[in-house]
């Protein structure tokens, strides 16, 4: 057997760049990297010899570079992913939320973070956390708990079965999600004789399960007893591209569609069986339907409590749920029939083997009514108005100015929650939300990974002043790589969205606004002037109207376009939404408190009553 002889590192390149998905194009399609003394000398070098087939990209921020990579993935719905590398200590400890982040919602990513010397000669190196109790540990323990698949090299042959192992983890759908490979600084310039074979292309298919005939069966008699049936769709539907399928079933079967916000998009806004959002952040056409269902379908959801009203929202006695999902532990929650499956293949045999069975449609007006009560709320309001805008004016202003290729984004604070409800999402994955982890920081740097994944669509992101000030950095590094991408900054002074929640369970207004913290000197933060100094173009806007010339000027912006708003913090969308179950003080001297933990405990008794 041919061998050839190559460091750890360089081997570790060269296996990757000739990994391949299903279209033939390298599943990892980039390294981020920032250089230290745990991967500069071994891994550097060998990334700077494949640079032309796995090229390198420099960030600002370990935790931002692989939030871009996370959302380079799920835009392609997890068909390529990225690495990143950083070295040891704090830069590996940064990528930790990224890592969380990457596993609460399933997306593939490959850590690669520098480690501590295999060899222990010169121990403690710079960095080093030492364990005092356990020798073989290191900072990169923290990946254990979120990562899908941890390995340590210590060798250079473990590579041999550590890479097939990450590359099949990745590429699973059931258990796609973060990889660490911790990699030991001195292994990483260790050499072996590799066999060549290893090294040869491989492409990696991914596996769409058909549904077991016992699952099927049981599924097709629940749905064919329901009066009520209710689909929730999830983000599954995207990974699986059953977008077609979910509607074809809808349509034959005559059953609703509710949206998570994973799966937002999965049917056009206005499809008659597309009630809207669901869950907290839903509309009360989606909502109503769901508290009616005696059978509730989902289809790549895992059922987070946003989706489910803290398990409050399907209040039929004698509810049925149904789970169609890749992932067996998803499909085995608060009892639901079980059905283990690629999502487009599920709703295909589903479909097949219920026949002609249909369910009675919804009544239209339940939908209309729903947008004849939100839609006065994104209008533009009075042009002598002068009243700060507020976040449900600003969508509408975006809305107005997207196009068919518009992709919105966000992650955290406000926003989610009212995109949820009133953003109308057309084509497919035109709706990108961290919602799983709700990460603040993911905003910036998630819209350049979008802009990287499909560089021909025209991406907005909404994000708050308090996110911008966690996670701005890859500004900078989205104007040095020239790519175009606007940023929509809401300023309303704070944490807006936590101080509503501190208000609505009977907190006084504490610690979220700058007007209730407690400062030496006021707040003067020019966050135009911050965004032009990492490289952007910036503009401050007066009202919506600004906002909208500004947007509509975009498309002649290079690089990163951001546009400042001051925002209320204060309004919200009444309309819609659901209980969200947030423990409240058993004792408080303060009167909200109490009458806000009287109300939280009667939700829980009608829901524990159920």
């Amino acid at each position: 057997m041919s061998a050839i002889r190559l460091t750890a590192a360089q081997a570790m390149v060269r296996y990757i760049v000739n990994q391949l998905n299903e279209d033939g194009d390298t599943f990892i399609a980039g390294c981020w990297a920032i250089f230290g003394h745990g991967n500069v000398a071994a891994l550097g070098e060998a990334l700077y010899g494949v640079r032309e087939q796995l090229p390198t990209y420099r960030g600002h921020n370990e935790q931002a570079m692989a939030h871009a990579a996370i959302a380079f993935s799920k835009q392609l719905r997890r068909g390529r992913a990225m690495m990143v590398t950083s070295s040891i200590g704090p830069g590996a400890t940064n990528m930790v939320t990224a890592a969380a982040t990457a596993h609460v919602n399933r997306i593939p990513l490959l850590l690669v973070p520098g480690d501590v010397f295999a060899t222990r000669g010169p121990d403690p190196v710079l960095q080093q956390i030492e364990e005092f109790g356990d020798g073989t540990v290191s900072a990169n323990d923290c990946f254990r708990p979120v990562s899908r698949y941890f390995d340590r090299i210590t060798r250079p042959e473990q590579l041999l079965t550590a890479l097939p192992r990450a590359m099949a983890t990745m590429v699973d759908p059931a258990t796609a999600g973060p990889v660490t490979l911790a990699f030991c600084q001195d292994i990483q310039a260790h050499a072996y004789d590799f066999p060549e074979r290893f090294f040869e292309p491989r492409v990696w298919r991914m596996r769409r399960p058909r549904p077991d005939g016992t699952e099927l069966a049981a599924a097709v008699e629940a749905v064919r007893q329901a009066r009520a049936p209710v689909i929730v769709a999830g983000g599954g539907v995207h990974y699986s591209r059953a977008e077609a399928e979910l509607q074809a079933f809808a349509e034959a079967h005559g059953i609703p569609v509710v949206e998570t916000q994973a799966g937002k998009s999965s049917l056009p806004w206005d499809h008659p069986l597309n009630l809207g959002p669901v869950g907290v952040t839903g509309a009360s056409s989606a909502n109503s339907a769901c508290m009616d269902a005696d059978t509730v379908i989902g289809v790549g959801t895992r059922f987070q409590d946003f989706t489910t009203g803290s398990w409050n929202l399907f209040q039929h006695p004698d509810r049925k749920l149904i789970s169609l999902n890749v992932q067996p532990y998803d499909t085995n929650k608060h009892g639901a029939i079980p059905v283990v499956c690629d999502a487009r293949h599920g709703l295909e045999d589903l479909g097949a083997e219920l026949g002609g069975f249909r369910a009675e449609p919804p009544d239209a007006d339940v939908k209309a009514s729903w947008f004849a009560s939100v839609d006065r709320l994104t209008d533009a309001p009075d042009k002598d108005s002068n009243e700060l805008a507020t976040d449900m004016q600003v969508i509408g202003a975006v809305q107005r100015q997207a196009g068919p290729e518009t992709v919105v984004m966000c992650a955290a604070g406000t926003m989610p929650g009212e995109l949820h409800k009133l953003w109308k999402a057309g084509k497919p994955m035109s709706y990108h939300m961290e919602y799983g982890y709700s990460c603040m920081g993911y905003e910036i740097a998630g819209a350049l990974g979008i802009k990287m994944a499909e560089p021909e669509r025209d991406v907005i992101c909404f994000t708050g002043d308090g996110t911008y000030l966690m996670m701005n950095s890859e500004l900078a590094t989205a104007a040095m790589m020239g790519m175009d991408f606007t940023v929509v900054v809401t300023d309303n002074r704070g944490f807006g969205c936590i101080n509503r929640l501190q208000m609505g369970t009977g907190g006084e207004q504490f610690n979220n606004l700058l007007d209730h913290t407690v400062h030496a000197n006021p707040s003067r933060i020019d966050f135009a002037a911050h965004a032009e100094a990492l490289g952007a173009t910036s503009v401050k806007v007066a009202d919506v109207a600004g906002l909208e010339a500004a947007l509509a000027r975009r498309g002649e912006v290079k690089g990163p376009f951001v546009v400042v708003i001051d925002t209320d913090p204060y309004p919200s969308t009444a309309e819609g939404g659901h209980w969200w179950e947030v423990a409240i003080p058993e004792v408080s001297d303060r009167p909200a408190v109490r009458e806000a933990r009287g109300a939280y405990e009667t939700a829980i008794a009608d829901r524990n009553a159920r």
